[in-house]
């Protein structure tokens, strides 16, 4: 009878221990619903499982377009970045703004239904390389999905936005943050997580939709093998890799593009770079699986499946984590199942979805981190240039770590085989750091950026203005090669869509929404928006009226760590808005309200060279992310030349040793910095700001 017991007693652990296969939604938005939605309906991120982000509606169209009008708007309480894009059922829009806040509006008349907040402490702003930001929500049976910046999944009632369960999704809180949207396939939600410039090990996760419990996870880049490997993929990394990278991470973090294909049941994303940028700081050799890549891995079970890399020895930041488009694609003769796309190193790939097989690649702007590409495995030739931790000089690099795209998603019209691309022309400066070494605090990227910084030179800067730009390309996904491109001031615009009714529509970082004719490029009609748009519209319908929405509010790493070439648009303000247009609406906004900008009138500098020279280089590890290159801000953040604390190395220190502002995202950096250092921060700050106002800026 013991024996009995016991062992029912263990067939019992068993059952509790073994897997449970999520069950899919059967009622609300399900499968069937997200992989062939309603025409008039938006409810993924990229409207359909392939992430095309092309919609069938036809009543807004390139000759009625000039009619369109603001149908209402809603301010929004976060004056940070907005990347989101809305999703749209059954009546109801549903928005994401910074600081992962949830907001669900009538649709058609723009009133407030519920707002959810998940309450990110804005201490983990510190944490986030790139603002406060978050792309999107993901719907499912009767509930929202959001990831919030401090790294928690939350499933909320679509109807009440009452919370149903909160996870934890991160390994910790100090080197994770979540910004991208969640996707849902077969009853599970997938998120990965942002942090490959701090201390964190990327992975792709899966959780059951109803309940919340992790389903699978799937590492992008193996463990101490000291641990031993999760599976066979990670052992298979581990050859791939050199020195002791386990130590901070690895890097390869999955912060954006998730695409499930019904075709195959494979998820597939891509991957961030490696940790550190800098390979020679760490001894890493060879291709560091699996960062900066494209992966494949079953739906149900998260095993491996493919990879390919974009990268190789990535050491410029170049992320694939920009959206991965499916389509199907005629290529030599035969249909083809592809996947399209676009990362930062300016090649525009296209993969078999099905096995990863490389077919083609193209330029989609000037780049010179290589020398060419293999036309039969898509490897890259790296420029023995490029590599500046073994050449011991700077490297130029174009594109730069902005790439030539980067997050804001493209738009793909099968029927004419075009991709409309946002492109940045963005050069970066690359130099090794002599005996550099990871820290408590801040980055990790084994860069001296402070030799690289802007300097107070007109010429310069201005040389530097000019070469900087963005452009609409329309590409030619077959023939690799563009159809038009529609030049732009500045770089870091908007994401796209396009419609049946031969249309593009982008923000930029001007402060213009505007709609082209998807087939030339002629620009047709647009809206002042107050702010810059780096956010992707989307557009529903509803009882046969067309609307298009789009999130306005300019922010995101490129105004934070770029400094002057931030101020190329010429719009250095956050005025952060849902805008909802239709035909024939004449709704206006609010005047904006006056720039307040803080005059440049620095006290006199009596700090010393070798002071604000070790100022310099510790502003640019620790603070130029948030506060811009060479200490010019982009507008989001405080401008330091401008702060009255730069007189008072008390103030200084309360805000950097003591936390003072931490309240505001602003938190203490003790663990990292001596006193001393913070005061010759202040020395270089007050130096900066004299040199800059011996040029005429007032």
């Amino acid at each position: 009878m013991r024996i009995r017991t016991a062992a029912l007693a263990a067939l019992a652990l068993l059952g509790a221990c073994a897997k449970v296969a999520p069950t899919p939604a059967t009622s609300g938005v399900t499968d069937a619903m997200i992989a062939n939605p309603p025409e008039g309906e938006w409810l993924t991120y990229g409207r359909t499982p392939d992430e095309q982000r092309f919609s069938p509606l036809t009543a807004i169209s390139d000759a009625n377009v000039g009619q369109l009008g603001l149908a209402w708007s809603a301010s929004l309480e976060t004056a940070r970045g907005q990347e989101a894009t809305p999703l749209m059922h059954d009546g109801v829009l549903y928005v994401t703004t910074a600081w992962s806040l949830v907001k669900a509006y009538d649709a058609a008349t723009g009133a407030l239904k519920w707002s959810y907040d998940p309450k990110v402490p804005r201490e983990t702003l510190a944490h986030a390389c790139c603002d406060a930001v978050n792309r999107g929500v993901a719907l499912y049976g009767d509930k929202v999905y959001v990831g919030t910046l401090d790294g928690r999944l939350v499933a909320l009632d679509q109807k009440t936005g009452k919370e149903v369960w909160s996870k934890t999704v991160v390994p910790n809180s100090t080197d994770y943050t979540i910004t991208g949207a969640p996707r849902v396939a077969k009853g599970l939600v997938l998120i990965g997580s942002g942090g490959a410039e701090y201390k964190a090990r990327g992975f792709l996760a899966a959780y059951d939709a109803a309940s919340g419990r992790e389903v699978w996870r799937f590492h992008t880049v193996p463990g101490n093998p000291a641990d031993g490997f999760e599976n066979k993929a990670m052992e298979a990394a581990a050859k791939t890799w050199k020195g002791e990278w386990w130590k901070l991470g690895g890097g390869g973090t999955v912060w954006d593009s998730i695409t499930y294909d019904p075709a195959t049941n494979l998820v597939l994303f891509g991957t961030g770079n490696a940790e550190p940028w800098n390979a020679g700081a760490v001894g890493r050799e060879g291709d560091a699986l699996y960062t900066a890549s494209v992966v494949a891995v079953d739906a149900s079970t998260g095993e491996y499946r493919w990879h390919f890399k974009e990268t190789p020895e990535d050491r410029w930041d170049f992320d694939s984590d920009a959206q991965i488009t499916l389509a199907d694609m005629v290529i030599a003769g035969k249909t083809r199942h592809v996947a399209l796309h676009a990362p930062k190193n300016g090649y525009f790939y296209v993969l078999d979805a099905k096995t990863g097989e490389f077919l083609s690649a193209g330029s989609i702007q000037p780049q010179n981190w290589t020398l060419g590409i293999d036309p039969k495995t898509g490897r890259p030739k790296v420029n023995p240039e490029a590599l500046y931790d073994k050449t011991g000089k700077p490297f130029i690099g174009m594109p730069g770590a902005l790439g030539a795209h980067s997050w804001q998603p493209m738009s793909y019209n099968a029927k004419a085989g075009l991709m409309y691309i946002p492109v940045n022309v963005i050069g970066q400066a690359y130099f090794a750091e002599a005996g550099w070494k990871p820290s408590a605090q801040g980055y990790q990227i084994g860069l001296d950026t402070s030799a690289t910084a802007m300097p107070a030179n007109a010429a310069i800067r201005a040389a530097a203005m000019k070469t900087m730009t963005g452009a609409l390309l329309a590409w030619d996904a077959k023939a690799q090669k563009p159809a038009w491109t529609v030049p732009h001031i500045s770089p870091w615009n908007g994401g796209i869509l396009s419609t049946a009714g031969n249309l593009v529509f982008q923000g930029d970082a001007t402060g213009q929404f505007s709609a082209y004719s998807a087939d030339h490029g002629k620009k047709l009609w647009s809206f002042a928006t107050q702010t810059g748009v780096i956010a992707a519209p989307m557009t529903y319908s509803i009882k046969g009226e067309q609307y298009v929405a789009v999130l306005a509010g300019w922010g995101g790493v490129y105004d934070l760590a770029t400094g002057i070439v931030a101020h190329k648009g010429g719009v250095a303000r956050n005025i952060s808005r849902l805008l909802v247009f239709k035909l024939g609406a004449k709704g206006t906004l609010p005047a904006a309200p006056p720039l307040n900008k803080l005059p440049l009138d620095p006290p006199a500098f009596k700090g010393t060279e070798a002071q604000a020279a070790q100022g310099a280089r510790t502003y640019a590890r620790y603070c130029s992310v948030c506060h811009g290159d060479a200490a010019v801000a982009g507008g989001l953040t405080p401008d330091l030349r401008r702060s009255a604390m730069i007189a008072s190395p008390d103030a200084i220190r309360a805000v950097a040793i003591e936390g003072a502002l931490q309240h505001n995202g602003m938190v203490s950096f003790k663990a990292a910095l001596k006193p001393e250092e913070v005061e010759a921060v202040r020395q270089y700050l007050i130096k900066r700001a004299n040199e800059d106002k011996a040029l005429g800026e007032k």
